[in-house]
């Protein structure tokens, strides 16, 4: 029990990492803006995160040929075409919801983006329950809690909506059922390899498109080089390789209420780097989204513990 405890801790502990990282990386998305085109700086990142998952393998290679267990695991598919065909249909997906959170990010404020983008908290939970998941009440409350917290954040007394948010919002039902099957692939898959394949898949098919799509000139590139580094290493090659680990020992519904505090972090860093102000609305929301948080976190644990403790006093 103890064991399970610290996973479920270390998986909450380190998505909330992966959120933070997200939710700052759209600062550099926005910058990116000014130098180069939404699909070239996408396929540029994802290849770069690539990179680093490429690096990570050849580091941890030794002490993970010492860990590997010569059972299969429980439910896994194995074989390599399995594991490239998951990764391709992730990083399909990922392609996908990430061009249209790009090229939506031209069009309205980064707060925007990410509350919209992080509509995923609502849409993953409706989608489980169409999948016959079993979701926790706590997580349904916590998920309504940091929804809330999120309009009030992002949407202003008028409900103006941008034209960029329509992108914000396709690319929320995309990245919703990416965030299910990642943790269906995770379970069947090593982690490590299947975001490699994730992230080789949506690099290249974003970057052929924008080669054909927008102008490629090397001083552009150069211009925009910090934002894809900050974009590709931190946010693609370690914080998507965060969600692919973590989400092994999470619900997908859980680790969506967790990853929307990225809606948060990002309003945080666009008022810290780029002036965007937080109005006392937006602090509201700022603090129902993290009443949300921990919603989602304690109550089905307290749930559990009295469960435990009415079947106890029947015997």
């Amino acid at each position: 029990m103890k064991s399970d405890t610290r996973k479920h801790l270390r998986a909450n502990l380190l998505m909330l990492l992966a959120a933070l990282i997200w939710g700052s990386a759209f600062v550099a998305q926005r910058l990116s803006l000014d130098a180069i085109g939404p699909l070239l700086f996408t396929g540029m990142r994802f290849l770069l995160g690539a990179a680093v998952v490429m690096v990570l393998l050849a580091c941890l290679r030794p002490a993970r040929s010492r860990m590997v267990d010569p059972r299969p695991a429980a439910g896994a598919t194995g074989g390599s075409h399995s594991l490239v065909m998951s990764g391709a249909v992730l990083g399909l997906l990922l392609a996908a919801a990430i061009s249209m959170q790009q090229i939506g990010l031209q069009y309205t404020k980064i707060a925007n983006a990410g509350f919209i983008s992080s509509l995923y908290v609502v849409i993953v939970p409706l989608l489980g329950v169409l999948m016959r998941h079993q979701t926790a009440t706590g997580t349904w409350l916590g998920a309504l809690l940091a929804a809330l917290g999120m309009y009030f954040l992002s949407v202003n007394e008028q409900f103006v909506i941008l034209y960029g948010d329509w992108y914000q919002l396709a690319g929320a039902f995309v990245i919703s059922a990416q965030v299910m099957l990642v943790s269906r692939f995770a379970r069947r898959h090593d982690p490590l390899k299947l975001a490699l394949v994730q992230f080789v898949t949506c690099g290249m098919v974003c970057l052929a498109v924008g080669v054909v799509c927008e102008p490629l000139r090397l001083a552009d590139i150069v211009r925009a080089a910090p934002t894809i580094i900050y974009g590709g290493a931190l946010s693609v090659g370690i914080a998507y390789t965060i969600q692919v680990v973590a989400q092994k020992d999470a619900a997908p519904a859980h680790a969506a209420v967790i990853f929307s505090m990225e809606g948060v972090f990002a309003a945080l860093a666009g008022w810290l780097v780029l002036g965007e102000t937080l109005s006392s609305r937006s602090l509201v929301g700022c603090g129902l989204m993290l009443a949300g948080l921990i919603v989602c976190q304690v109550m089905p644990a307290w749930e559990s513990r009295r469960q435990a403790s009415s079947s106890i006093g029947l015997r």
